[in-house]
């Protein structure tokens, strides 16, 4: 679905991305991590179309982007994907169902076409009620929920996402979360969302870290059981093993500092990372 070949990025002289070569699968929900300043944005922007890589190769949906023109781009952006940002982006002159009928009519689809999947995507949101009400009218959570549908309505092929719940209050974030994986359920879309939020980077399929623009693995897990366990449950299993050397070999007691790692590996951001609506230079 997705595959990145050596792709790097500088402005002016800082060097942003240094080499990236990724594949994403179609139907998976891929998280991308990192520091601020690590190149997310940056990626998600150029998986996007929406920047330019310096060298590389960028294939979307079958397509090298890196050899379309700018007219051509605009037209597979419209086609083949679907933005949500950290704010809706929503225009305010005009109703929920309006909004989102706005890409299709880009796309050349007819005004009775555009309704009925705008009409759709609607109920699917449990928004219906709400087709006719003007972003002002609407909470933080419905209005996101309406950009999530904008994205969706010309069917595209991959969900791109920049910190999509990061402006959400807790119930909103979790019904946003569990809204993306009910959609790749029903309409079978790849999903590829920048996050900060620890608690969906864990749900997703993959976990893409990044570190000073070249891609990273996490710290290594210790065991089967620390792997598998909720972190509630690995903590209580290396306490147990604490306790069990402490009674059975006291004078050998050496605890693995990896265990400790693997608990603590995923630190929180507290900084919010460039919208991609607005490119900006990591």
């Amino acid at each position: 679905m997705i595959n990145i070949t050596n792709i790097t990025k500088s402005f002016g002289s800082l060097q942003v991305l240094k080499g990236i070569d990724l594949t994403i699968n179609k139907g998976e929900i891929v998280s991308i991590v990192g520091p601020s300043g690590a190149g997310k944005t940056t990626l998600l922007q150029i998986i996007g179309t929406l920047d330019h890589p310096d060298t590389g190769k960028v294939i979307v949906d079958g397509i090298d982007t890196t050899t379309l023109s700018q007219r051509q781009l605009a037209d597979f952006r419209n086609q083949h994907l679907g933005f949500v940002f950290q704010f809706h982006q929503l225009l305010p002159e005009f109703t929920a169902i309006e909004n989102i009928m706005i890409p299709a009519f880009i796309a050349g689809k007819s005004r009775s076409e555009a309704k009925k999947r705008a009409e759709e995507l609607l109920a699917f949101m449990k928004l219906s009620d709400r087709a006719h009400h003007k972003p002002a009218e609407l909470s933080g959570g419905e209005k996101q929920r309406v950009a999530v549908a904008r994205a969706l309505v010309n069917n595209p092929a991959v969900i791109l996402a920049d910190e999509p719940s990061g402006s959400l209050d807790s119930k909103n974030k979790a019904e946003l979360h569990q809204l993306f994986f009910d959609l790749r359920e029903k309409f079978g879309q790849t999903f590829v969302i920048v996050t900060h939020d620890e608690q969906l980077a864990t749900t997703t399929d993959r976990t893409i870290h990044l570190r000073d623009g070249q891609i990273v693995d996490p710290q290594p897990q210790v065991t089967t059981e620390t792997q598998s366990a909720t972190p509630a449950q690995a903590s209580v299993q290396t306490q147990n093993a604490v306790q069990s050397q402490d009674t059975v070999q006291p004078q050998n007691t050496v605890q693995d500092p990896n265990i400790n790692q693997s608990q603590n590996s995923a630190q929180p951001e507290a900084t919010d990372e460039t919208n991609p609506a607005e490119p900006a230079k990591e």
